[in-house]
C-alpha cells in the first residue's frame, strides 16, 4: 500500500479524535523556535539514523490544521511542519516516511483506518522495513479517549464551574473509569512497541508522550471550560497516562520523550502557549499542539536521541 515518503538530501541548512467541522486558519510563523532548529547543521551522530526514519502516531503527531498540509490521505490532515517533518530535516533524512495520522489508535499500526468519505490510511506498520533507521511514535491518546473525555468534562463543567463534576462523573461507584483506561491504553501500546521492534529490529525507536494540556490547578473557564476542581484531576490524569508510555517505552528498551513541561498549556498566554484550546487562537486543531509546541517538541525528540542536532531555544 502507497506510503507518503519524502527523499531529503542531507545539507548544513537544511488517541485524540478530531471533529471535521473546523475549518483551516491562515498559517502563523513561530521564527524564533524554527530558526533555532536549524541553527546547528546536522551532527555526525545524526547520520546513523537518517538512512531511513518512519513516523508513527496520532493527531499531536500528524498535526492536524497546522497549514500547509501534504500527503495521502488528506484526511490524516498532516502537516508539513509537524515534528516529525523537522526531525527529519535535523537529522539530515535520506528517505522520510510520515504515515502519522489525525484519530489513529493502536489499531491503525496494523489494520486499516477508516477516515469516512470513502477514504482510509492503510496501516502505518506498512512502512516500516528492516532497514528503518528511526522510528518514532507518538499514539495511545484516542485509545484512552482523551478527546471524548474533554467533551464530556467540558459540557458538564457548566452544572458546577467550581465543584469537580468530571472527576465525579468517572469515579461514580468507587473506582476511576479513567485509570482504568490507562492501564488499558498501557497494555495496547506495548503491543505496537513489540510490532515495531519486529518489523525494524535495527531501528533507534522514540517514543513520544503528550504535551501539557491544563494547568497543575487553577484552570481558566470559561476560556477552557473545564470546572476548577476537576483541572488538578484531569492533569493527574494526563500525567498518569504519560507515565504509562513511558514505563512500556522503558520495559520494551526504546527511548521516552518527555515533552510535558509546564507553563505551556491551554491557559497558558498566546506566546507560551503550545496547544491551542478549544477555541484556538492559532493555527491548530483545537486541543493540539500548534506549530511552536511542534517545534518544542522536534528539539525534545533530538535532545533525546542526542543526535547534537539542535541548538537551544531561546
Amino acid at each position: 500500500m502507497p506510503v507518503t515518503q519524502h527523499v531529503l538530501e542531507s545539507s548544513p541548512n537544511p488517541r485524540y479524535r478530531l471533529p471535521l467541522r473546523f475549518s483551516v486558519a491562515a498559517v502563523t510563523v513561530t521564527g524564533t523556535a524554527a530558526m533555532a532548529l536549524a541553527a546547528a547543521p546536522p551532527a555526525s551522530a545524526s547520520q546513523d539514523l537518517g538512512h531511513r526514519y518512519v513516523a508513527l502516531g496520532d493527531s499531536f503527531t500528524s498535526g492536524p490544521f497546522i497549514v500547509p498540509h501534504e500527503g495521502d490521505p488528506a484526511l490524516c490532515l498532516r502537516s508539513q511542519s509537524n515534528y516529525p517533518s523537522l526531525v527529519a530535516d535535523r537529522v539530515g533524512a535520506e528517505t522520510f516516511v510520515d504515515v502519522s495520522c489525525a484519530g489513529a489508535t493502536t489499531e491503525g499500526m496494523t489494520e486499516p483506518q477508516d477516515l469516512g468519505l470513502g477514504t482510509e490510511n492503510p496501516p502505518q506498520f506498512d512502512a516500516l522495513t528492516e532497514d528503518t533507521t528511526l522510528v518514532t511514535v507518538g499514539i495511545g491518546g484516542n485509545d484512552f479517549g482523551f478527546g471524548d473525555v474533554s467533551l464530556k468534562c467540558a459540557a458538564l463543567s457548566g452544572t458546577d464551574p467550581h465543584g469537580a463534576p468530571c472527576q465525579e462523573y468517572y469515579t461514580d461507584g468507587g473506582g476511576d473509569e479513567l485509570a482504568d483506561r490507562i492501564a488499558r491504553t498501557g497494555d495496547e501500546v506495548a503491543e505496537v512497541l513489540s510490532g515495531i521492534r519486529e518489523r525494524s529490529p535495527e531501528a533507534t525507536v522514540a517514543v513520544v508522550g503528550y504535551l501539557q494540556l491544563l494547568p497543575e490547578d487553577e484552570g481558566c473557564w470559561p476560556r477552557v471550560p473545564f470546572a476548577e476542581g476537576d483541572v488538578g484531576y484531569l492533569d493527574s490524569v494526563q500525567s498518569d497516562l504519560n507515565a504509562a508510555l513511558e514505563a512500556e517505552a522503558e520495559e520494551a528498551g526504546m527511548s521516552y520523550v518527555d515533552v510535558f513541561e509546564r507553563g505551556h498549556d491551554m491557559c497558558a498566554d498566546s506566546s507560551d502557549r503550545w496547544v491551542e484550546g478549544i477555541f484556538p487562537d492559532k493555527p491548530a486543531a483545537p486541543i493540539h499542539p500548534n506549530e511552536l509546541g511542534m517545534e518544542e517538541t522536534a528539539s525534545s525528540v533530538l535532545e533525546t536521541l542526542g543526535t547534537g542536532a539542535t541548538a537551544p531555544l531561546p
